[in-house]
């Protein structure tokens, strides 16, 4: 029987550098602080989606240059 993965709790630990690249939907939505659907939409805009078999990632950091597009510097 395969080792079943356990949730890592705090995220910075387990990744070099301390920001993950690839995330669910669920951890990203969490992560720009924003609704399910929205941040759904915020990375299909951005092209930042990636299917896997059954499961969805996406790319931070495409979303975080899609998002750059957005910044108002006249302020």
């Amino acid at each position: 029987m395969p080792k079943r993965i356990s949730a890592i709790e705090d995220v910075s630990k387990a990744v070099t550098g301390g920001q993950k690249i690839f995330v669910s939907y669920a951890e990203g939505k969490d992560l720009y602080s924003m609704g399910l659907h929205t941040f759904q939409d915020l990375a299909r805009d951005a092209g930042a989606v990636y299917h896997i078999k059954r499961r969805v990632l996406v790319n931070t950091l495409k979303v975080n240059e899609y998002l750059e597009n957005f910044c108002d510097s006249n302020r």
